[in-house]
């Protein structure tokens, strides 16, 4: 199934997210309209396949530890005869038939590839779904940049893909953090990456595309308010510090000091005069 429609064109902006007058005509190499659905299921789940590790594995009843000794003696007990305990009848035993560790990879061929991606590029065109961005040019990673983007193009609700031109690192740190942004090379997208998104923003320079700089100012970005909220125990801590009840706390403690004094100083004159009583008794 092969479909054909005319170069389409795309919207352009600007990194900042301000529209651009002209629009983008997209490169007829890649953009001429074919979608070849089996071609692109093809790639897609020879990708998700690939993803697989194939780590599963149980173990024989030649890998189970023990069962060496028969269970019982051969003949004379009424029993089956049984040579292992690690039989798989066993609890305990070896399992039958069950999962090792394979490959899962399959093997699609480049041009097929090449057909798939050009097949996905291509139903993303037609829905109106590719953005093109001048150009994404970060001094450092910043997430609150890519927000306010996807803001303002009003995709801040769907799975965006940006596709930059060549490796850029502060952009891939910007949306490493977004659940729904994937930044990734356009060289080095796939089927799935473009099918699974909903917005393409693709970067001028990745299409063979030079668009001249727009001078514009940068929006502010949004500021997250901080809500506090007091919760029982922290009033009740406050409330606790009010004047009047450290004035009752000082008195209470002083008070408590001075009940805590008073035994003691008993106690030593007691102490005295027991010593006194016993210096004269040995004078006398």
């Amino acid at each position: 199934m092969a479909d054909t429609n005319s170069t389409p064109q795309a919207s352009a902006y600007t990194a900042l997210g301000t529209a651009r007058t002209d629009k983008v005509t997209l490169p007829e190499a890649t953009f001429d309209g074919v979608i070849n659905v089996p071609v692109m299921h093809k790639a897609v789940t020879a990708f998700l396949a690939n993803q697989r590790q194939g780590n599963a594995a149980t173990k024989i009843r030649k890998f189970v530890v023990g069962g060496n000794q028969k269970p019982w003696k051969q003949k004379g007990t009424g029993r089956a005869r049984q040579g292992s305990t690690r039989a798989p009848h066993f609890v305990g035993g070896g399992t039958v038939f069950g999962p090792t560790p394979r490959a899962y990879d399959q093997y699609v061929p480049r041009q097929v590839r090449a057909l798939a991606k050009k097949s996905a590029l291509n139903a993303r065109a037609r829905e109106g779904s590719i953005i093109v961005i001048d150009g994404f040019d970060y001094d450092a990673p910043r997430t609150a940049a890519l927000v306010a983007l996807t803001a303002r193009l009003g995709v801040a609700d769907k799975k965006v893909l940006i596709l930059t031109d060549g490796v850029k690192q502060n952009v891939f740190l910007s949306g490493r953090n977004l659940p729904n942004v994937h930044v990734m090379p356009f060289v080095d997208s796939s089927t799935y990456h473009i099918l699974w998104s909903d917005v393409v923003l693709v970067e001028a320079g990745a299409i063979g595309q030079t668009l001249e700089p727009v001078q514009e100012t940068a929006a502010p970005l949004p500021k997250r308010e901080r809500v506090t909220v007091e919760r029982p125990a922290k009033r009740a801590a406050k409330a606790a510090k009010s004047p009047a009840k450290k004035a009752a706390r000082k008195t209470a403690k002083t008070a408590a000091k001075s009940a805590a004094k008073k035994p003691s100083a008993k106690k030593s004159t007691a102490k005295k005069s027991a010593a006194k009583k016993s210096t004269k008794r040995k004078e006398k």
